[in-house]
């Protein structure tokens, strides 16, 4: 886990201007956790958790919103419409993604995809430009 502060300031830098960040991977793999080191990375001093019952957390990085999405509970992408996502996705703010795949249909064309994978208790982390 002390590898976490470097990857999230490394992702920041490979990806410095892009800000739609869409986690994929299996539940307890560490996407919320990696947000977490990202926000902080970011300057965000709030307590960032998981918005599973809420859907999206706003966080304050010096001054400029932070979204964190998480769309585990979503039962259709219609409770997506119903959150405003537009707003948020195309706000030109930071967003990060959880359970991205619930609606992968509203997903902006250009987004940095970050799938994290866990083998044999070893985490690996693919980021890459979708639409570049």
């Amino acid at each position: 886990m002390s590898q976490l502060p470097e990857v999230a300031r490394k992702l920041l830098e490979t990806f410095s201007e892009e800000r739609f960040f869409a986690f994929f991977g299996k539940m307890g793999v560490g996407k919320t956790t990696l947000i977490k080191e990202i926000c902080a990375a970011l300057g965000v001093e709030d307590t960032v958790c998981s918005p599973t019952f809420a859907i999206v957390n706003e966080y304050d990085a010096q001054g400029e919103p932070v979204y964190h999405f998480d769309f585990y509970r979503l039962k259709s992408v219609a409770e997506a419409y119903d959150i405003g996502y537009e707003e948020y996705f195309y706000s030109g703010c930071y967003c990060f993604t959880e359970w991205t795949e619930k609606i992968e249909e509203l997903l902006p064309e250009h987004y940095v995809r970050v799938e994290i994978m866990e083998n044999d208790n070893i985490r690996t982390l693919k980021a890459y430009i979708i639409n570049e």
